[in-house]
């Protein structure tokens, strides 16, 4: 893909994901399907945190689609901190048959989110 159609592209999933986080993650994990975005048994406290976090994380995904390439170390941020946390969350679930649901819910969104900035983040220094 040439660098320029990928940094456009990049700049869309960045508002798309960024959006997702600040809305959809608290969505998922408190109206539409907590089961597979929640803990089990349920800890507010936790799940709170990680909320707020994520949607600041999309507040930042959003400011940083207007200009990915000098957000870059955010949006690889992004990338591993949705592998590591996707990982661990897999491993928990293996082990813990209440945590089975995230196996279809938050583990292969993080995994999700995490290729496709991947992807489509530019592999050159010509892109800066």
């Amino acid at each position: 893909m040439q660098e320029e159609k990928r940094l456009k592209y990049l700049s869309v999933a960045l508002y798309v994901f960024g959006a997702i986080f600040i809305v959809g993650v608290p969505a998922m994990m408190m109206v539409i399907w907590p089961s597979g975005w929640s803990w089990s048994p349920a800890q507010p406290e936790y799940e709170q945190m990680i909320m707020g976090i994520y949607i600041t994380l999309g507040v930042f995904l959003i400011r940083a689609a207007k200009c990915p390439m000098e957000n870059a170390s955010l949006i690889w941020f992004t990338i591993w901190s949705s592998i590591v946390h996707a990982g661990i969350m897999l491993a928990q679930a293996l082990v813990d048959e209440t945590e089975h649901a995230n196996m279809l819910g938050d583990i292969p969104a993080l995994f999700l989110v995490a290729f496709v900035l991947w992807y489509l983040m530019p592999k050159s220094d010509a892109a800066h």
